[in-house]
């Protein structure tokens, strides 16, 4: 079935600050990056089409949310099933630069839309056995402009992701937006908020695996606190979706219910207000026009980084550069070698 917007917020009238956004309420195979690759155009075209400048799709959306840990023991230590399946899960995930990224800047590039999407990202050279969960911004025509690695996987997620980084705490301009965006439970960080704030973020990007309730108070939380337009990305799993050749597909299947996770992409306005709730249950895309003057309107009694802020008393120092660890020095050696005689 062609997707389809499943909720829309029209302007009265639009004025010279609007932007339109669109968020991505998507299922489809799960740990197949093929076959949501092809939900991601279908997404992408529909927001388009509706006039959106801007897309958001939910955490790890290509390949998958890692939800077999929690069902399926996976604390067992170096247990052959367990690694077996983490095993799988790195081979679905995508590299920075590989086919999968490539074919999303195209696809950014042919409708001129901005992308953000929620990826499980596979490293490359050093960490070439490390998945991470990470988001990516891309530019219709600058490619690839933010790349952010979760700060702390929560729970079980640690389990099998690993620890990001400071580098992608950064926003972008989007039209007239200044767009940040964080994954999932990073959105409870009051300092990962504060770091995309300063930046004078105005419209602010949550992603999520899938959860009407997860999604229902932080994200009016976040618009209210930040004065400025939230929009949750919230993804769709259900048990059919587990691919019959996972290794503990049956049990996976056994110990979930029928809808894993549920979705609850919904977007709030600057006064915490709803413009779209938590919206469960249906695939498709929610659409918004985003009035920016009312970002501005409501920071007059409050901007959380601008005078309603004591630097005096309360500082925050943020690190945005991407952590390695190993670095070269290749020159040293070679002199170091050259001084024999």
């Amino acid at each position: 079935m062609p997707l389809k917007i499943i909720a829309e917020h029209r302007e009265p009238q639009i004025g010279p600050n609007t932007i339109t956004v669109a968020a991505a309420q998507l299922g489809g195979p799960w740990l197949q990056p093929a076959a949501r690759l092809t939900l991601i155009a279908g997404a992408a075209h529909v927001a388009a089409d509706a006039g959106a400048s801007l897309i958001a799709y939910p955490e790890t959306y290509l390949s998958g949310y890692p939800f077999w840990p929690s069902r399926t023991q996976g604390a067992l230590f170096d247990h052959p099933d367990q690694k077996r399946c983490y095993a799988y899960y790195l081979d679905a995930a995508i590299e920075i630069g590989g086919p999968e990224h490539r074919e999303m800047e195209t696809l950014a590039a042919d409708l001129g839309l901005t992308m953000i999407v929620g990826v499980t990202e596979r490293g490359r050279g050093l960490g070439r056995g490390t998945v991470w969960c990470t988001l990516l911004t891309i530019d219709p025509r600058r490619g690839l402009v933010g790349h952010h690695r979760k700060l702390v996987p929560t729970y079980d997620e640690r389990l099998v992701w690993g620890q990001g980084d400071g580098a992608g705490l950064v926003t972008h301009p989007v039209g007239k937006a200044v767009v940040g965006s964080l994954n999932c439970w990073e959105n409870w960080m009051p300092q990962a908020r504060t770091a995309l704030y300063a930046q004078g973020e105005t419209v602010h990007v949550a992603t999520w695996p899938g959860s009407a309730k997860l999604t229902g108070d932080i994200t009016r939380f976040v618009a209210a606190e930040g004065r400025m337009f939230t929009v949750a990305a919230s993804g769709l799993v259900t048990a059919d979706s587990i691919p019959d050749d996972f290794p503990l597909a049956a049990e996976l299947r056994q110990a979930s219910d029928t809808v894993v996770f549920d979705g609850g992409s919904a977007i709030a306005g600057p006064d915490g207000q709803w413009l779209i709730p938590p919206l469960a249950d249906e695939e498709g895309v929610i659409v918004a026009e985003l009035d920016l003057d009312r970002v501005y309107a409501e920071r007059l009694n409050f901007d959380p980084t601008g005078h309603y802020t004591r630097p005096d008393v309360f500082r925050t120092v943020v690190n945005r550069a991407r952590q390695q660890v190993v670095r070269f020095t290749e020159d040293s050696f070679a002199d170091e070698l050259r001084a024999y005689p």
